[in-house]
């Protein structure tokens, strides 16, 4: 696996609008986006600030590999 990069959260929400994700609410620095695909609906929130904790940034990046179905070595490549 490739070693995670350093990401704000205005960079991975667009990486996500760009997989079909779209926003439909921001509390405070969280934005919550969602995505209708065959299994169901996925719904994840991602802080929008200037660097994103690795663990975070880990976990959406499992979850949205594996709702779409991408590698996440994939993703941080997009990125």
């Amino acid at each position: 696996m490739s070693k995670l990069p350093v990401v704000s959260g205005k960079n991975l929400i667009k990486l996500l609008t760009r997989l079909d994700y779209e926003i439909i609410r921001q509390r405070g620095s969280h934005v919550r986006l969602r995505k209708s695909t065959t299994v169901g609906e996925h719904k994840i929130t991602v802080p929008d600030h200037k660097e994103i904790a690795k663990g975070t940034l880990n976990d959406i990046l499992s979850k949205v590999s594996l709702w779409n179905g991408i590698s996440k070595d994939e993703l941080i490549q997009m990125l």
